[in-house]
């Protein structure tokens, strides 16, 4: 893996659809040997993942490694909680983001650095209301419509 770029793995776009991503954060992830390897393989899933701070530890919640192909009766855990690595001053912060604006921890992408480590990209995210989401389809759907006139218009 001699990249100089970063590989993304996977990515949450559900995410962008029901949260408002105040800032990111990169951190890294512990991972098993079995769990690296499936990565390797793409087999991995964000859409229900969340990220917690419990005893100044961030870990990360229902993000589904698949087993590794050539995996055997060593195989990890699809779905358990992964610790994440981030620098005590980071977690600190974060403890306070999250008690004091009730902001959730989502996991946007997950990708290999250029060195080859698994990173998480972590978003400081506010949960849109029902009706945000609302009005956000509500906006692209106005959008499209000015669009289609425009072009019909053009045509003409």
């Amino acid at each position: 893996m001699g990249h100089s770029t970063t590989q993304n793995v996977a990515t949450n776009r559900k995410a962008l659809h029901d949260y408002t991503v105040e800032e990111t954060i990169e951190a890294g992830l512990a991972l098993k040997g079995t769990e690296v390897k499936a990565l390797r393989e793409g087999r991995v899933n964000l859409r229900e993942s969340f990220a917690t701070v419990d005893r100044g530890q961030v870990i990360l919640h229902q993000c589904h490694i698949g087993g590794y192909s050539h995996g055997n009766q060593m195989n990890h855990d699809p779905i358990r909680p992964r610790v994440l690595l981030l620098h005590r001053k980071e977690i600190r912060r974060l403890i306070g983001k999250v008690q004091q604006t009730g902001l959730t921890l989502i996991p946007l992408r997950i990708y290999f650095n250029p060195r080859g480590l698994a990173k998480v990209e972590l978003a400081l995210a506010r949960g849109k209301r029902q009706y945000d989401r609302r009005e956000a389809v509500k906006a692209r759907e106005a959008k499209r419509e000015i669009e289609r006139a425009l072009k019909s218009a053009r045509k003409a």
